[in-house]
This record gives C-alpha cells, structure tokens and sequence, in this order.
C-alpha cells in the first residue's frame, strides 16, 4: 500500500466497518487532540475503548481504560494510535499477539512508520497512517 495516498473508498470503507475502536494514547485532557476525537467518535456511534497505562481502572469521557490491547476483553476492529511514531513497531508487535485481530491500525496525524506498516500489512491488516478518522469521517462518511 502506498502510505502517501489513500483512495477514499479505502478510508471510507473501513470508517463504514468499524464498530469497536482501541485508542492508544488517549488521554483525560479535555484539550489533547485524543481527547476530542474520542470524543468526536463516541458521537459519531462507534464504540472506543481508551488505553492508556497511566489512566489503566479509571474512566476517560466514561469508557474503563485499560492498560494495554491484550487487556481489552472484546474484539476490537480498529486501534487508533496517538503515540509517537517510533512506537508502532512495539504497538505492531502488541497487536499480531491479539485474537481474533484487530481489521485496522489506524495512525493519527504525524504518525508514520512504514517498516512498521509492513509488517502489519505481511499479516493481513490494513494500515493507514497520518490521517484522522476526525477529519476524515466527515469529509467522506456524512
């Protein structure tokens, strides 16, 4: 996949498919951006389960925060990730261990790491990288 350019009917068919959503890195801070885009996809109908290891047991915009993506007990479809770009490679890592595995890693803006992607593309999960599903949903999805 050519991660400088996405057709939108790629983008649009995941933000269609996707029901649960893992955001890694989201935070209690009303004005970080994975504040407002949970918040922005809770509206939206998409069920978004916060992770984040220093808010683990506690409560962002209502949803339990876990610590970490094996410590979600449900299926999840798509991870968002609002983490630095040199940690998708371990956040790859984290999700190949998951079953049944997540659809999608869904990078934020500025997050890219195409070794990275590759490997989670190898097996057989889409990747799109520095975009907002905040951005994108209303631009292609209503």
């Amino acid at each position: 996949m050519n991660h400088d350019d996405y057709p939108d009917s790629y983008l649009a068919e995941i933000l269609q498919k996707t029901k649960v959503i893992a955001l890694v890195g989201a935070s209690p801070n009303p004005e970080r951006p994975s504040y407002r885009v949970m918040g922005f996809l809770l509206r939206k109908g998409y069920r978004v389960i916060p992770v984040n290891p220093g808010q683990a047991g506690k409560e962002i915009q209502g949803q339990k925060v876990y610590a970490h993506l094996a410590d979600i007990p449900e299926p999840i479809d798509m991870v968002d990730v609002f983490r630095a770009p040199h940690a998708l490679p371990g956040l790859v890592d984290e999700v190949l261990l998951l079953d049944p595995r997540p659809k999608v890693i869904w990078g934020q803006l500025s997050v890219r790491h195409d070794q990275a992607a590759s490997r989670a593309e190898d097996a057989g999960i889409r990747v799109v990288m520095d975009r907002c599903p905040a951005i994108e949903y209303p631009r292609l999805v209503g």
